[in-house]
């Protein structure tokens, strides 16, 4: 069942973006230049994916900020405004709050509350089900909440562990029709080896590739790994490749940058 989507949401880079919170100082940091020709082609490619695209303004308070995805959880009956575990990104979501009321009346809108944490990176969507990592950014009173809200709207939710990487969909995402990439930790998670899925092993190698986002008739994915390529293409998607360098230095990946519904 492939989604619909009509709109997506991004914000641009900021010039703070080079100090954008990493767990891999070793890749050095962004260069905010080129951040923006790539975030520039990322919106070019939702754009093709058949998307009309909101883009809001840097945050330059906020380094993070490029990566709405964690602000909210948007679902095709409402949106859940999350609340990100890191002090630095906290009022990220507050501040999406007036475009997203743009789209959603007040009784589309829930909040995940404190002591709750809940950020968009750990929440794949699989058709009405949906996956929850419980990672060090979504704790468990932020999944309590989470399913909460979403059992109102008539879904449901399902919560993995997730050890060693940031978020959930770091390790891998559903791009429809079945089909599930995974790498590292997730290649022996049992909730992926239940027969629900055809599951990819992305190579070590390629591990950054396997977040991609399925946009209707399209995936669009990090540039550079052709064993996901391959693989995608095998599928039968239409495959479109944007360099994400600078934001693969302050752990950021495809599904990261946007906000889609």
């Amino acid at each position: 069942m492939a989604s619909n989507f009509t709109h997506a949401i991004v914000r641009r880079p900021s010039h703070s973006v080079i100090d954008g919170i990493t767990g891999s100082p070793e890749l050095g940091k962004p260069d905010y230049e080129l951040a923006c020709k790539q975030h520039d082609a990322y919106i070019e490619a939702l754009k093709t994916a058949g998307v009309e695209v909101t883009v809001l303004p840097a945050l330059e308070e906020y380094p993070d900020s490029v990566f709405v995805e964690d602000t909210a959880v948007i679902t095709p009956r409402g949106v859940v405004v999350d609340r990100p575990a890191t002090d630095s990104r906290r009022n990220e979501a507050e501040l999406m709050l007036p475009t997203l009321r743009e789209f959603f009346s007040e009784d589309q809108i829930r909040f995940i509350t404190d002591p709750g944490t809940l950020e968009g990176g750990d929440v794949m969507m699989v058709d009405d089900h949906y996956f929850v990592g419980r990672s060090s950014r979504t704790n468990d009173e932020g999944f309590r909440q989470f399913t909460e809200a979403l059992s109102e709207w008539g879904y449901t939710t399902e919560q993995v562990p997730v050890e060693h990487i940031l978020h959930l969909k770091t390790g891998g995402t559903y791009v429809e029709d079945g089909n599930l990439l995974v790498s590292g930790e997730f290649k022996t998670c049992a909730q992926y080896r239940d027969g629900r899925f055809n599951v990819f092993e992305v190579p070590d190698e390629e591990a950054y590739g396997a977040d991609c986002v399925r946009i209707n008739d399209y995936v669009i994915m990090a540039a550079g790994y052709p064993a996901v390529r391959t693989q995608l293409d095998a599928w039968g998607y239409k495959v479109i490749e944007v360099e994400m360098s600078e934001f693969r230095k302050i752990d950021g990946s495809i599904t990261c940058l946007s906000l889609r519904f």
